[in-house]
């Protein structure tokens, strides 16, 4: 049997990504390319030599580098997928239980949204208009923020990518860059108001929005994308300094704070995955985990108190 190289399967992998223009999916897929290189320190390694302790080794290696469960997962999927691949085209052997002692869910234990006090503060803060004391490409994040969660959690990714044309008059009609569904908002008159704020002014720009440029060539636009995703990231840190939110603002705290509140609305997590464009009820109850077990709990609570009555 031919000996495969992981390096080789991985930039067979990438490449048909880039061919079919899923330019997350490439970059997920270099990047854990890129980190398994680093741990080996060998890019002749061969596939077969892939093995429980290898892989144990490598999920140790990233967790002493910091990253995130998460983080882990998503590259443990990644070589679980490319393995795969091979297993099922006859061009590595079966191992069973290969990836059954490493990590590779994603963990639900993390509060990733504001609670209902922040975010009040935060909409309150952005109704109010400029506000001197703060730059103007904070508040741009600020009004950014809003726009999403006002707009059923929409992704920072799906927002940086809609086009002029996607908007006829209040309804706002997009697929979604992730999964490819079509999603419809009505938009509601606060969301009209902050995206006249921030609109693209450009006429020869294909964007609503002024976060990517280049409008021909969709890898430079992913590549200008993430650049802006990074700093939109970093300003809103600095505007929860300025608004003392203690929480952690990020992209993912709009739209899990969207997904949380509806649930806390007693809204059936059914209508919530449809809404948030989900590929199915299972990845929207991954949103839900923590505040179903804080519900939980505090039934306990209720239920204890009751009982000592």
């Amino acid at each position: 049997m031919k000996q495969i190289i992981l390096k080789e399967v991985f930039t067979a992998v990438i490449n048909d990504f880039r061919n079919n223009e899923r330019w997350g999916s490439a970059h997920i897929y270099q990047s854990t390319l890129n980190a398994f290189l680093a741990f080996c320190g060998n890019s002749r390694f061969k596939l077969k030599d892939l093995s429980p302790v290898v892989l144990k080794q490598f999920e140790q290696y990233l967790r002493t580098r910091n990253c995130s469960w998460n983080t882990v997962a998503t590259y443990m999927r990644s070589l679980r997928s490319a393995y795969n691949r091979c297993v099922d085209d006859g061009r590595v052997p079966y191992v069973p239980r290969q990836f059954e002692h490493v990590h590779t869910g994603a963990r639900t234990n993390v509060k990733r949204a504001l609670d209902a006090s922040d975010l009040k503060r935060l909409l309150a803060w952005i109704d109010k208009g400029a506000d001197d004391s703060i730059p103007a490409d904070v508040r741009k994040a600020g009004v950014i923020f809003a726009l999403m969660f006002l707009l059923r959690g929409l992704p920072f990714v799906d927002l940086a990518f809609l086009r002029k044309t996607d908007l006829c008059g209040n309804v706002l009609v997009y697929r979604r860059k992730k999964t490819g569904r079509l999603l419809t908002v009505v938009l509601p008159p606060d969301a009209i108001r902050l995206m006249e704020e921030i609109r693209n002014r450009n006429r020869r720009s294909p964007y609503l929005f002024s976060i990517i440029s280049n409008g021909e060539d969709q890898e430079k636009a992913y590549r200008e994308y993430q650049s802006a995703l990074r700093y939109f990231n970093y300003k809103l840190v600095e505007l929860g300094h300025y608004l003392g939110i203690d929480a952690h603002l990020s992209t993912y705290a709009a739209r899990h704070s969207w997904a949380t509140l509806a649930y806390h609305c007693e809204i059936h997590p059914g209508i919530i995955s449809e809404a948030m464009g989900h590929s199915s009820i299972a990845v929207t109850e991954t949103y839900l985990k923590p505040f179903q077990d804080e519900r939980i709990d505090e039934a306990n609570k209720q239920i204890i108190a009751f009982v000592k009555q």
